[in-house]
Parts: C-alpha cells; sequence; structure tokens
C-alpha cells in the first residue's frame, strides 16, 4: 500500500511539473512590456502612488471638450486603437490602463470597487487638467462611465457607453479567463499557471467574428496579462464584494448618451441596453448587427459610424 502510495505521489508530482513546464509563465518585465506596447504616443503619469498608460491623442485645438474613452476588463487602451486612428484628426482623445490591467498594473491598495475605479478617473483628469469631457467606456469601462456622471455630472458633457455593465443580467457565456478568476483554490495556480489559450478563448469569447481574433491580438491580450501583478489583480478585481448596485439612479443622468450595443454580445446581453436605454431620459440606442462585446474592437469602422454621427449633433435632446 505504501508503495501504490509513493508511485502516486511521484505520478501526480510529474504531472504537476509536466503543467508547470508547458502553461507556467514568469512575470514579463515592465521594460520588455514597455517596449512591445508603450511606445509613443504613450505616455507615463503618476496617480496615487501608480505609474499609470495612457495616450493624449489628436487635436486639441478643433474641439475643445476632449473624448475619454475607458476600457473593460482584462483589457487596455489598446481596445480603442481603430476609434481612435478615426477620431484624431478631428478631436482630443485619451486613454488610458485602468489599474489591474495593461501597463498601469495594480491598484497599491488592492480596492478595487466601483467607487475606487470612479475616483482613479477622477483623479486622472485633475492631473490632465481636463475639467469636463465626452466620457465613454465598453463594459466596466462603461459602468464606471456613467458612475462617474452620476458623481460628477459637470464633468461630463455627453456620454458614451459601449455594452457597458450596470444592470444584474445573467450572461449568455462568461470568458473562461473570468470563470477561472472566481473559481476558489483554481484561481491560485492562476497567478503562475496561465496557458495561453485561456487568453485566445476568452477573447474569441467577447467576438461575434472568431476569424478576427488574430495572433497577435491574443498575444497583447495574453502578454500584458503577464505584467507583474496583473494576474493577482484580475481575480481580486472579480472577486472584490460587488457594493450596492446604483442602477436605480441612472434616471438620473439627463446627459446627451450614446447607447451602442453589439446585438451578439453573450456576456452582457441586449436586454441591459434595452434597460439603459428606457431609463436614460436623454439617449439614443444603436444596436450593430453581427458584432459582440466589444464592438468597437472587432469593428471600429462599422461600430465608429454612430458615434460620429453622435458627436457631430447638437445639443438637443434625444425624443423617446
Amino acid at each position: 500500500m505504501k508503495f501504490i502510495f509513493k508511485i502516486s505521489l511521484l505520478i501526480l508530482a510529474a504531472i504537476v511539473f509536466v503543467v508547470i513546464l508547458l502553461f507556467g509563465y514568469r512575470d514579463i518585465t515592465l521594460e520588455t512590456l514597455m517596449s512591445k506596447y508603450g511606445r509613443s504616443p504613450s505616455s507615463f503619469i503618476a496617480i496615487d502612488g501608480m505609474n499609470v498608460h495612457y495616450r493624449d491623442e489628436g487635436s486639441s485645438v478643433l474641439d475643445s471638450i476632449p473624448i475619454v474613452l475607458i476600457h473593460g476588463t482584462g483589457s487596455s487602451l489598446h481596445t480603442f486603437n481603430g476609434w481612435v486612428a478615426e477620431l484624431k484628426d478631428n478631436y482630443r482623445v485619451l486613454r488610458m490602463d485602468l489599474p489591474a490591467y495593461g501597463l498601469t498594473g495594480p491598484f497599491r491598495k488592492g480596492d478595487y470597487s466601483m467607487q475606487s475605479y470612479v475616483n482613479f478617473i477622477h483623479a486622472f483628469l485633475s492631473a490632465k487638467g481636463i475639467d469636463r469631457c465626452i466620457l465613454g467606456g465598453n463594459s466596466l469601462g462603461g459602468g464606471i462611465a456613467w458612475n462617474f456622471a452620476l458623481d460628477y455630472p459637470d464633468m461630463v458633457h455627453k456620454l458614451i457607453l459601449i455594452d457597458a455593465s450596470g444592470y444584474a443580467i445573467k450572461a449568455q457565456s462568461t470568458p473562461l479567463a473570468f470563470t477561472i478568476a472566481q473559481t476558489p483554490i483554481i484561481n491560485k495556480l492562476f497567478t503562475f499557471i496561465t496557458p495561453r489559450f485561456i487568453a485566445r478563448k476568452s477573447v474569441e469569447n467577447v467576438y461575434a467574428d472568431k476569424s478576427k481574433v488574430t495572433e497577435v491580438l491574443v498575444d497583447r491580450y495574453f502578454e500584458l496579462t503577464l505584467r507583474k501583478g496583473n494576474r493577482q489583480a484580475f481575480i481580486d478585481k472579480l472577486t472584490a464584494p460587488k457594493g450596492q448596485s446604483r442602477s436605480k439612479e441612472i434616471k438620473r443622468i439627463t446627459q446627451k448618451t450614446l447607447v451602442l450595443w453589439g446585438e451578439e454580445d453573450a456576456l452582457i446581453p441586449m436586454e441591459a441596453a434595452y434597460k439603459f436605454n428606457a431609463q436614460l431620459p436623454n439617449n439614443k440606442l444603436v444596436i450593430l448587427k453581427g458584432l459582440g462585446h466589444v464592438p468597437m474592437e472587432e469593428n471600429p469602422k462599422k461600430s465608429i459610424l454612430p458615434l460620429l454621427s453622435f458627436l457631430q449633433e447638437n445639443d438637443s435632446l434625444y425624443q423617446q
């Protein structure tokens, strides 16, 4: 019996060794990541003890009110690359890596509450000398944007909600990385055993057209996950207490709002889009056929068309 037990332990140890050998990844140094993902026009700014990665592009002369874009969970400022390429000739556009993601890294105090993110955006805008902006966000970024509009209404000229979080609606399908990060014990292994295929499956989950999930795209998501502290921060964010929802306050947001949604979004289904449309007193809902949870990344040219119309409209109220 002891012999069998020893053999079993040896087999288990061998399996663990092979798994670590094949799927265990060390952190990638910040210097290495910066050389690939933090080149010009990237800049860094000190906020609350963090060296925050951001990009400030376009014309500050042609448009006095800048556009500020906030990415979602597990993503980075690069998710808006396609949009910014179209916008920067006529608008000033800012975007940043939120704490826990991209090159910015974890919150210094480990507080991943919605209020902490709202406070972060306020600190970022203050550091950049911006007292009024057009604020937009995707997924988590959209949730941060509308919560910010509630707390600092005078700082938000217009609002852009792209497949935004905010309502308690069950996902039809959840990215594999999200599921792992929220599973006790297994999520502990995720901090050093992080198979690349998890990144691929997770990105495919939020795209309607899987053929658009390229190796370069997967590399970006995967490699930025390996920035020091990001894997633990990813877990900490997804397992943080949810806090009390402010969805009942959404009806207080009076800013002109574009609600932009991918028809094939399985993470935050269109039911949420209709709720925003019903609750926001001054909004326009645009459903993007054939696109998923990150329409601005999956098809920038198609998804930016309603945004351009929205930006060019005057400030009269939408008619519901």
